[in-house]
């Protein structure tokens, strides 16, 4: 087994089979793809301000105002929670910040300077539980709870049907024509063959996409 392949929580390999044997449609997504590469990592903390930070803008746009983040915090580019809840709106519009997001990576600062991001812990959380936490803090939902679980938790059968991209890859590869509650109660159906590896397909959803939250 390969160093990238030990960080799995769970085997891909395996995984990727299951998903192939399910589904014809994701069978080829997965053929065509690129093997996803291992995410898990116990810094919650740096995964929540990375996917608020990602929140309805393109994974592009994301990443230039991330390094920009970065250079906020001299010299390692790590922003210290103890150093980000004393940053004012303006230091963080600097950055590309909208004053709205500079609340809610503060109230994530606090929530970690509480000590209420404990990996250990809320690595053995279900998902709803996992949620109800997460959501205490303002500015963090559903999506973004479900983004930490399957990335920075690595968590096998998350699956993400409000996600725009997840959404926009299964009408294309699907032929999906509904809309609203409709498009969702379809794509939970045809999700359900997948489990318990919904994670994974949404990843190779993602990637076909060439618009992983990665």
């Amino acid at each position: 087994m390969t160093a990238a392949a030990a960080a799995y929580t769970y085997d891909h390999d395996a995984a990727r089979r299951h998903l192939s044997q399910a589904d014809a449609v994701l069978a080829g997504i997965i053929a065509r793809g690129r093997p996803v590469r291992a995410s898990a990592h116990e810094d919650l903390y740096l995964s929540l301000l990375k996917a608020v930070v990602s929140q309805q803008i393109s994974t592009k746009a994301a990443a230039a105002i991330w390094r920009k983040l970065e250079g906020l915090f001299r010299p390692d580019g790590y922003p210290e929670p103890n150093v980000l809840v004393g940053l004012s709106d303006e230091d963080l519009r600097a950055a590309g910040i909208s004053k709205q997001k500079a609340g809610y990576l503060r109230a994530i600062a606090e929530f970690s300077l509480a000590g209420q991001l404990d990996h250990r812990h809320l690595s053995q959380l279900d998902e709803d539980a996992f949620t109800r936490h997460l959501t205490q803090i303002k500015g963090v939902g559903r999506w973004t709870a479900q983004m930490l679980q399957m990335f920075a938790l690595d968590q096998p059968d998350v699956f993400a049907e409000g996600d725009l991209g997840i959404q926009n890859a299964m009408r294309r590869h699907y032929g999906l024509t509904e809309t609203g509650r409709a498009l969702l109660r379809r794509m939970t159906e045809l999700a359900e063959p997948w489990r318990p590896y919904r994670s994974l397909a949404c990843k190779y959803l993602w990637q076909s996409l060439d618009n992983s939250p990665e």
